[in-house]
């Protein structure tokens, strides 16, 4: 790409992701209870100073539906102890930066590497959790109400909606949903959030519509708070320091799990550890000036990579487009209605689920699914924290467990004469040089679950050139949920390249899993297993598999075509 080229897709990037930044920052600020301006200050701290110091070079940054929904809680809680939000607003500000100073320290001492081994029950409860919170918190607004801040007082509260619905509220936000979803069929060009923002919100002030709306909006750029940190109460730390971990450990989840993402449309690498510096940074600050945490967001990263954002370049463009709309677009950003908003944020709630993870529940080993659900439950009914706490440590004792009878396993028939396939060599079964040249054979040598998949990804995303790929699975006694995502993940890269897959050795319980999932045949067909690893080169060979083979000579060197 020419350096000209490069800079107008990041100008294009960067000005995309904040015209789809724009409606959800206001949108999470005004759930936070900080107002709109901390979410769109907090939009514009992360965008510029994450994707600065950051490392994933096309990473978009700003508040996310999980750290909206964590922010929430904080502020909520920590308005519970001082009164108001005016009382709470130094404890509630040290939070935020001290959320940031430990994602500074988390990517100065390496641990972003550590965080890739989260078992996937727990990010699919955790993450279906969120979304399930921001539906629930957007109920009373839907209908034009205000709402209680916690989700057991809103669950029992729902009888409380009826005779005292708000009919113009909940038709702005049924028009909201609707647009969001049916717009992009139309064009996709304008994001549709930021039709139903603009449009309904013309709308409601034309027709003269009596809904709640955002209220002003402070002018100019933010107040920077050190003042209010030095009148804090210091006597309380555990009151910032337990939440702040939520936060810190949340955004840097968050944020690498969109780099991974980012690394895959660009077919890049992530430094884990510089990008949990740049939001560390981006995070303080964000919190210096009133503004809410954040973190990568996704769905914003994806479009500013489809709209030629290549560099950190398009981050920034981003970041600065936002802070022009702050100093010029107050005045109107004061009349949309909330309504619309709740409209947004519950079609975030929804994107956010894990659909998935539930779909598969029923087919996956039963420890994982139980670990999913719980953690499910628990975030959206008792703490984020404490989720994903407990997430953790089931996931971990149900893995000892499952290493326990594997060890069993291994040691009372270590003597079958099966056994004698883990010896196999490719030239012990006759491969021949040209043929050798172009297969690539995967050894799995235990157990696939979620601390073995970042090397297994990283393994075929560094894949040689190669015509068919063979995973030898007589070693693999087990699969988690976290397995099967990951071999069909690969499985679908290499078909994409045009690469089959084939199996030789499948145990029960991985072949079961596989199919539970319709991987097996909806991905690999039944005539690309077999039974041992000769089979399948002896099939390659002598081209019985269904798969048309052709053989060309091309610079005297064979090349495999299927």
């Amino acid at each position: 790409m020419s350096e000209n080229k490069q800079v107008i897709g990041d100008i294009f990037g960067g000005l995309t992701a904040a015209i789809v930044a724009l409606p959800l920052a206001l949108a999470f600020g005004v759930q936070s209870g900080m107002g709109a301006i901390a979410g769109l200050y907090g939009a514009i701290a992360l965008g510029i100073f994450a994707a600065i110091f950051g490392g994933t070079k096309t990473q978009i940054s700003g508040p996310t539906g999980p750290m909206a929904v964590v922010a929430s809680a904080v502020i909520a809680g920590e308005i519970a102890i001082y009164g108001s939000l005016e009382a709470a607003i130094g404890t509630i500000v040290a939070t935020f930066v001290l959320a940031g100073l430990m994602q500074v320290f988390m990517g100065f001492s390496g641990i972003g590497k550590y965080i890739r081994y989260m078992p996937y029950p727990v990010v699919s409860g955790f993450m279906s959790g969120i979304g399930i919170i921001i539906i629930i918190l957007q109920i009373f607004p839907f209908f034009g109400l205000s709402s209680p801040k916690h989700i057991v007082d809103i669950v029992s509260s729902l009888d409380s909606i009826v005779g005292v619905v708000n009919t113009h509220a909940v038709v702005l936000a049924v028009l909201t949903i609707f647009t969001i979803y049916m717009f992009p069929r139309v064009t996709k060009i304008v994001p549709s959030a930021l039709v139903a923002l603009v449009g309904l919100t013309v709308l409601s002030h034309l027709l003269g519509l009596k809904v709640p709306i955002i209220g002003d909006i402070p002018a100019g750029l933010p107040d920077v708070h050190i003042d209010t940190l030095l009148y804090m109460d210091w006597h309380h730390p555990m009151v910032m320091v337990i939440p702040a971990l939520t936060l810190a450990a949340l955004g840097a989840i968050d944020s690498l799990l969109t780099s991974v993402v980012a690394d895959n449309m660009t077919k890049t690498q992530h430094n884990s550890n510089k990008e949990l510096i740049g939001q560390g940074i981006g995070n303080t600050i964000s919190g210096l000036i009133g503004g809410l945490p954040g973190a990568g967001a996704t769905m914003r990263t994806v479009v500013n990579i489809n709209a030629g954002g290549s560099s950190k370049l398009s981050g920034l463009i981003h970041g600065i487009v936002l802070l022009i709309i702050l100093l010029g677009a107050g005045a109107y950003a004061k009349l949309i209605p909330l309504p619309v908003l709740a409209g947004i944020l519950i079609t975030v709630g929804i994107g956010i689920i894990d659909y998935k993870g539930i779909k598969h529940i029923l087919h996956v080993p039963k420890p994982d699914a139980v670990v999913m659900v719980i953690v499910l439950l628990l975030t959206v009914f008792v703490d984020l924290l404490q989720a994903v706490a407990v997430g953790m440590v089931m996931a971990s004792v149900l893995f000892m467990k499952q290493m326990s009878d594997t060890a069993e396993s291994k040691s009372s028939s270590s003597l079958l004469s099966d056994f004698k396939d883990i010896h196999l060599l490719p030239d012990e079964v006759g491969l021949v040089d040209d043929i050798k040249d172009q297969i690539y054979i995967q050894h799995f040598d235990g157990p696939i679950f979620f601390g073995f998949t970042s090397h297994f990804k990283e393994m075929m995303r560094t894949l040689p050139d190669v015509s068919v790929v063979i995973f030898r699975m007589y070693n693999v006694p087990n699969i988690d949920q976290s397995g099967m995502y990951a071999i069909e993940d690969a499985v679908l890269e290499l078909q994409s390249k045009g690469i089959p897959v084939l199996i030789t050795g499948i145990q029960k319980q991985p072949e079961d899993m596989l199919k539970s999932i319709k991987l097996i045949p909806g991905l690999i067909p039944l005539d690309h297993l077999y039974t041992d690893f000769g089979s399948a080169i002896s099939a390659l060979k002598e081209h019985k598999m269904k798969i048309s083979v052709d053989v060309k000579k091309e610079n005297n060197k064979i090349l495999w075509r299927y």
